[in-house]
């Protein structure tokens, strides 16, 4: 199959085009290397495929329609894969124009050349973050997702009705995924598991929010990865169930889907952490301090709906992860 994805430089797109590579798809990866966390990670991440012969690079923004668009006319994706976006919940509180050329001219971008390549399937990259100020726990998609707590989480929702509308208008099958808490090798350093990674191989206190009362579903990259495949393999359909009267955020009368792609199994942070010092070999201080603007106390995914619909759930141990990861770690930064 020929699958276009963007974001090939990230965490999660650059695993993804392993994958995809592994399997004997051909894949064209457009990313703009952007300098929001270390371009070093990103190319030694893209440094491990991009000589594959069923791999071609671009490099490109996705806000620029002309560059995206040459993208698709010389590749001629069947499907697609919108993994790229300016990520990151407290950095939208003060770069919040970066978000609207990426999460949203960006992506209507990729809309729009699907719309016009014939393009049989479009996944995309979503959040947990969208579930912003609900506290009903666990999330599920039939949830309302109508009061984010940060541009980024109104940016993924704002995706999440674009991409309806395509759906609906043109018939465009998508499927949003909203991702909970990935971590794993090559993971972005801008997250909490990488940054706790540093100060404890380090041996220097951490800084712990809402005073070590949040809990996360972490989700391993791996699982992840195999979410977003599954996915891609079973093309978004209308659903015969959909009671316009009572309509369920989850699904349509168009072929449109938004799965949540989580564990199922949220952890404390503070036993994330002691996880990772264990694997460590080493404890530090944690500097207990007031939660942040813009983060939610906890996140828990349901999904019911990913299993029924896909056959596949996350099932990556809290325990196994953070030991592939702290082994990842290890290697990568030759500590022995």
């Amino acid at each position: 199959m020929r699958i276009l994805v963007t974001g090939t430089a990230g965490f999660i797109g650059a695993a993804l085009a392993q994958r995809l590579l592994a399997r004997g798809d051909v894949v064209y990866g457009v990313d703009n290397h952007n300098a929001y966390y270390d371009p070093v990670l990103k190319e030694a991440r893209l440094a491990r495929f991009i000589d594959h012969p069923n791999y071609t690079h671009q490099r490109a923004d996705l806000a620029d329609a002309e560059a995206l668009n040459h993208a698709f006319a010389a590749f001629a994706p069947q499907r697609v894969v919108n993994l790229a976006a300016q990520a990151g919940v407290r950095y939208s509180l003060q770069n919040p124009h970066a978000y609207v050329a990426s999460n949203l001219v960006g992506f209507v971008n990729v809309l729009e050349a699907c719309r016009h390549g014939g393009v049989e399937h479009l996944v995309y990259a979503s959040s947990s973050s969208v579930y912003g100020a609900n506290r009903k726990l666990p999330f599920a998609v039939e949830d309302a997702v109508d009061h984010p707590v940060s541009l980024y989480a109104a940016s993924k929702k704002a995706n999440e009705l674009m991409a309806h509308t395509y759906s609906h208008l043109y018939g465009l099958p998508t499927t949003g995924l909203r991702f909970f808490t990935v971590y794993g090798p090559w993971g972005r350093p801008d997250m909490s598991p990488m940054l706790f990674a540093d100060r404890i191989s380090r041996g220097e206190p951490i800084d712990v929010f809402n005073f070590g009362h949040h809990s996360r579903d972490f989700t391993y990259i791996d699982d992840i990865v195999e979410g977003v495949i599954r996915t891609l393999d079973h093309p978004a359909e209308p659903d015969p169930a959909y009671d316009a009267e009572r309509p369920n955020p989850g699904s349509s009368n168009a072929p449109y889907r938004v799965y949540n792609l989580g564990n199922d199994q949220p952890v404390q942070l503070l036993r994330f952490i002691e996880l990772l010092e264990q694997n460590f070999g080493r404890r530090v201080e944690k500097r207990l301090l007031p939660m942040q603007p813009g983060d939610v106390p906890d996140t828990w995914a349901d999904v019911t709906a990913l299993r029924r619909d896909v056959g596949y759930a996350p099932n990556t141990s809290i325990e196994d992860g953070v030991a592939r990861f702290v082994a990842w770690y290890r290697e990568y930064h030759h500590l022995g």
